[in-house]
């Protein structure tokens, strides 16, 4: 049954390190990193007070990138120790083994969306002078609960239709962390890569609007969600294939 296979994958990760050092991780670095960043270059540096979600979510640029290697790690070391098969004895539906997956990485990552926003809120608010309120507050705190849950599914479901945790780590974590950002800064090439997934969750993030984007911020986290549910299906049809 499903909730069989839920308290497996929940047993999996509370007693397994490399599952659960991920999200505290991100957990640490998201807050830890926009409150240092604040206390030191709040007052002087325009970047962080004329727009207050770069500000905010400076941290998520670091801890997005557990948040990435959680979503591949658990699936991905199943495949690549071959664990896969074991699991899927004790649990023959690969359906309700890959749903059992994708509920755990979800709630785990909206924990890390919920407590890592509120913490990056404070941490700006208690080291940058100035006062943002109003809808686009909700907005942006809104996406930086969702955004993490988006980007571990979207890894997830990557890494099942790869079936290999080295070809999916080698490929996420840097594109999230290092290519997306850099060709985001190539004319021409940010036409394309702003419709990725990290940079259209991100997008959602700020509170100003950015006349080279061709969407609004609450599209932008549309975008990531289909592709966040175009991965997760993919990676569904090709574990039901895929021979254990």
């Amino acid at each position: 049954m499903f909730r069989h296979a839920l308290r497996a994958e929940r047993i999996k990760f509370t007693t397994l390190p490399s599952l659960w050092i991920p999200p505290l991780l991100a957990l640490l670095l998201t807050p830890g990193i926009t409150t240092a960043v604040g206390a030191a270059l709040g007052g002087t540096e325009p970047h962080l007070t004329d727009d207050p979600g770069s500000g905010v979510y400076y941290g998520l640029n670091f801890g997005q990138l557990p948040v990435a290697c959680f979503g591949i790690l658990l699936i991905g070391l199943e495949f690549n120790t071959r664990m896969i098969g074991t699991s899927l004895t004790a649990i023959p539906s690969r359906g309700h083994l890959y749903g059992a997956k994708l509920t755990l990485a979800t709630a785990a990552a909206l924990v890390v969306g919920m407590v890592g926003t509120a913490g990056a809120f404070a941490g700006y608010a208690a080291t940058v002078p100035g006062e943002w309120t109003g809808p686009a507050l909700v907005r942006s705190a809104t996406a930086g609960v969702l955004y993490p849950a988006l980007l571990t599914v979207f890894c997830l479901g990557v890494t099942s239709l790869l079936g290999n945790l080295t070809a999916a780590m080698g490929l996420l974590a840097p594109t999230v962390f290092l290519l997306s950002p850099l060709l985001g800064g190539i004319p021409g090439a940010d036409r394309v890569v702003q419709f990725l997934p990290d940079r259209a969750g991100q997008y959602a993030l700020h509170y100003t609007d950015d006349p080279q984007v061709a969407y609004g911020h609450w599209t932008g986290l549309l975008i990531a969600a289909l592709w966040a549910g175009a991965a997760a299906y993919a990676g569904l049809h090709a574990l039901r294939r895929r021979a254990a």
